[in-house]
């Protein structure tokens, strides 16, 4: 069982690696402790039980804390147009794929949101990013 519990324990560290994403490396700890458990001449039982509650206990204490740092998405700079006003430069035509709107000094592919066509110079308003196309909808800014 060394050699399995040794193997298992390499295998989950080459997926942490890999993945950087905190999807292993809770049964790495709970591999390494069956592999010393294995070592020291416990029974096949007892190293899976420490299998099983070291991996559950690091996965319970550290989860938290990695749910904090991975997967959050970073705003980006493209983040900033969201919201803003742009002038569609070339007809929005969802169907065709073509369209182009200008906003804060810079060209960017666009669609409408409704999937209806929106007319060169027309003022259009980003409602998010979706790849690198814009998705928009018409503005009208409401006057009193």
């Amino acid at each position: 069982m060394v050699w399995i519990w040794l193997a298992a324990f390499a295998v989950f560290l080459l997926v942490e690696a890999a993945t950087m994403g905190l999807t292993s490396i809770w049964f790495a700890l709970g591999a390494g402790a069956a592999l010393v458990t294995a070592l020291l001449g416990g029974s096949l039982a007892m190293q899976l039980v420490f299998f099983a509650v070291i991996s559950l206990a690091a996965l319970i204490a550290t989860r938290p804390l990695a749910r904090k740092f991975i997967g959050k998405k970073k705003p980006t700079n493209a983040d900033r147009v969201v919201g803003a006003e742009g002038v569609v430069l070339e007809r929005i035509d969802n169907i065709a794929g073509e369209g182009s709107v200008i906003v804060g000094g810079r060209v960017w592919t666009a669609r409408a949101e409704n999937g209806e066509g929106i007319e060169k110079d027309a003022q259009v308003k980003v409602l998010r990013i979706d790849g690198v196309k814009l998705i928009v909808e018409p503005y009208r800014e409401e006057k009193e």
